[in-house]
C-alpha cells in the first residue's frame, strides 16, 4: 500500500506485477474485471506529432511549492508494481483549468539491455523510462482516491526519461534508495528535495489530451500533460539496481477520435526536444477544447 493521508486505495492505479512483463498475462483480460479498461479514452497513446492540434492558448505549467516540499522526509514505497514517492498536497499545479494538488509520483521502466519502458510514445519511439506525477482536483475532492472516479478529477504530468552521459542528481535522490524497498509493501523515509528539479526546464512545451489510468481500474478521469522535452539521466539510473520492478508499462491504446493538443506550433522543436522560446506567459484559458469527458 501507499502509506499516508488516506491514499492506500491508490495501489489500484497500477495493479499487480503479474499483469505486466513478457508474458502479457492479464492485459487482454483487464476489461472483464474492470470494464473501463475497454473504454474509448484509454492511456497511454502513441502521439503522432504531425497530427496534433496546436493550441497557443495553453499556458505553461506552473508548479507551486515544488522547490521546497514541506515535510523534512518523504515516503518512498514499493507497491508491487513500481516505486512510489508520496508527495504532500501543499504542492500545487497552476496553468490547468482548476487547482490540482500533488499526490505522488512513480516510474515505468523496461528491462536492461532489451527495450524501453516509457508508456507514451512519440512518433513510435519509446523512451527508456517515464515518470508520472499524479495530482488531483483539490477544488472538488479531498484526495486522489476519490478524484479518480470523476472525469477530470486527476491531472498527471508525464516526463520521458532518455539516457544521457551523466547521472541526474535530482533523480539520484530517489533511485539510490531503491535497495531499501526491494520487496512489495516495503517503505522507507528519504530526505526531502526539490521535486521541481525532476521536471524538464521547458514547462511551456507539452502535449495535452484526455485519457485514463494506465492500469486497472483504468478510470477515464485523467487530464494528461506529456512534456515534449525529455530529461536525461544516466544508463545506471534508467535501469537501477536492484531492478526488480521491470516491464511495468502498458502498450499504446487507440486514440478513437480524441484530439491531442500541443502548446506549441508544429516544427518549433529543436534537437533533444527543446523548443524555441515562446512569448510571455499567457492568462490561463478555460478548460481545453478537447475536455468533454465521456467515460465508456
Amino acid at each position: 500500500n501507499v502509506p499516508g493521508r488516506g491514499l492506500a486505495p491508490l495501489v489500484l492505479l497500477w495493479g499487480e506485477t503479474r499483469a505486466f512483463g513478457d508474458t502479457g498475462l492479464g492485459k487482454a483480460h483487464w476489461p472483464e474485471g474492470h470494464p473501463a479498461c475497454g473504454g474509448r479514452a484509454q492511456s497511454p497513446i502513441d502521439i503522432r506529432t504531425q497530427r496534433v492540434q496546436p493550441d497557443p492558448s495553453l499556458p505553461p505549467i506552473r508548479p507551486v511549492g515544488y522547490e521546497r516540499p514541506g515535510p523534512a522526509l518523504l515516503t518512498l514505497s514499493n507497491n508491487g508494481h513500481t516505486a512510489v514517492l508520496e508527495l504532500p498536497p501543499s504542492l500545487r499545479l497552476r496553468g490547468l483549468p482548476r487547482s490540482f494538488a500533488a499526490a505522488q509520483l512513480h516510474f515505468h521502466w523496461g528491462r536492461a539491455g532489451r527495450r524501453g519502458g516509457a508508456e507514451h510514445l512519440l512518433d513510435g519511439h519509446r523512451a527508456p523510462a517515464e515518470m508520472h506525477v499524479v495530482h488531483y482536483d483539490a477544488e472538488h475532492y479531498g484526495n486522489a482516491s476519490d478524484a479518480q472516479h470523476h472525469g477530470g478529477g486527476l491531472a498527471v504530468l508525464g516526463v520521458l526519461l532518455e539516457v544521457g552521459a551523466d547521472p541526474h542528481p535530482a533523480y539520484d535522490n530517489i533511485l539510490r534508495h531503491l535497495g531499501s524497498i526491494r520487496y512489495a509493501g516495503q517503505a522507507t523515509a528519504i530526505p526531502s528535495f526539490s521535486i521541481q528539479d525532476l521536471l524538464p526546464s521547458r514547462l511551456d512545451l507539452y502535449y495535452r489530451y484526455n485519457g485514463s489510468l494506465t492500469t486497472p481500474p483504468c478510470f477515464q478521469s485523467v487530464l494528461w500533460t506529456l512534456f515534449q522535452q525529455p530529461v536525461h539521466i544516466s544508463l545506471a539510473q534508467v535501469w537501477p539496481e536492484p531492478q526488480l520492478l521491470v516491464d511495468n508499462f502498458r502498450v499504446p491504446q487507440e486514440l478513437n477520435q480524441r484530439r491531442v493538443l500541443s502548446s506549441f506550433p508544429r516544427g518549433e522543436s529543436g534537437p533533444g526536444g527543446v523548443g524555441r522560446p515562446r512569448g510571455g506567459l499567457r492568462r490561463p484559458p478555460p478548460y481545453p477544447s478537447n475536455s468533454s469527458w465521456s467515460p465508456s
